[in-house]
């Protein structure tokens, strides 16, 4: 194998005895769950207008699933099979759910798993290790990035189990994108404080990092919280920094907008409360 092709022979380099192990597929899921299903009469888009057709044949191909939730993943294989014949049907499907975090854990943080929760995981990977391969589906966009899905991936590295990601929308990346602002050096910082005060001291300290390294802060909230965090931004970040939002991308509705702190300050932004945004800023 030449050194500039990937592994995709289902061991890690430089395994080559015993029972063949399987891959961990990291599957790219669509960004419309839950943004359709309002009343609206809208219909979700044919899979292939979002997903390439080589990570919907490999969705089709498999049998074990790692999910965050059991009901969306089964919706996703049906999508896949309205375009490609599934393996299995998807009451044969074997879809096993992520343990939930503790509670008190930073939402969006680095806390580690605590013991338990560690062999759960390890756990989950146990048909990679009887030779199947098996995919990792978030609730939307790329696994492991900005997804507790990251501690499957991790595993795996920890079991040899080989690692293949395909390729998908991600959220942050095509907000990004669509920013017009710094694209070289950024950072994704999860969700900010819910409690007014500390999130205002946050997004202060933010700010000033991204003025000291010319660097791009994207941040994420929980759709019901759009609009408060929108009016945060707008009181605490400097009128001349950068903001920028996108709101639903990849839907026909979806949209992304960048303006000076001060010249959004001038004008009504009605986000809603049921689609997710990712907003971002560059302090000048």
């Amino acid at each position: 194998m030449s050194s500039t092709q990937p592994n995709t022979s289902g061991q890690p380099a430089g395994q080559s005895t015993g029972q063949r192990t399987g891959r961990l597929l990291l599957i790219p899921n669509t960004l419309d769950f839950g943004c359709l299903d309002g009343g609206t009469g809208e219909t979700p888009p044919d899979l292939r207008e979002v997903l390439p057709m080589g990570a919907i044949t490999a969705a089709a191909g498999l049998t074990h699933w790692i999910a965050e939730n059991a009901k969306t993943t089964r919706a996703f294989l049906k999508r896949v099979g309205e375009i490609t014949p599934l393996r299995a049907p998807l009451q044969e499907q074997d879809i096993q759910v992520l343990p939930r975090p503790n509670k008190g854990g930073h939402k969006g943080g680095a806390k580690r798993p605590d013991p338990q929760e560690d062999r759960q995981i390890t756990d989950l990977l146990a048909p990679a290790l009887a030779g199947h391969d098996v995919g990792l589906i978030s609730e939307a966009g790329l696994p492991g990035v900005a997804d507790p899905g990251a501690a499957v991936v991790l595993a795996a590295h920890k079991a040899g189990i080989a690692v293949l990601p395909l390729s998908g929308p991600s959220s942050l990346v095509l907000a990004l994108a669509a920013s017009g602002l710094h694209g070289q050096s950024f950072a994704f910082v999860g969700y900010l404080p819910v409690e007014a005060q500390e999130r205002a001291q946050r997004i202060k300290d933010l700010e000033q990092t991204s003025r000291k390294a010319h660097q791009t802060q994207l941040v994420i909230e929980t759709p019901y919280r759009n609009t408060a965090l929108w009016q945060a931004l707008l009181q605490h970040l400097q009128a001349n920094t950068l903001l920028s939002v996108s709101c639903g991308l990849t839907l026909a509705q979806g949209w992304s907008r960048t303006d000076t702190v001060e010249r959004w300050r001038k004008q009504a932004l009605t986000l809603p409360d049921d689609i997710p945004a990712v907003f971002s800023w560059l302090a000048a």
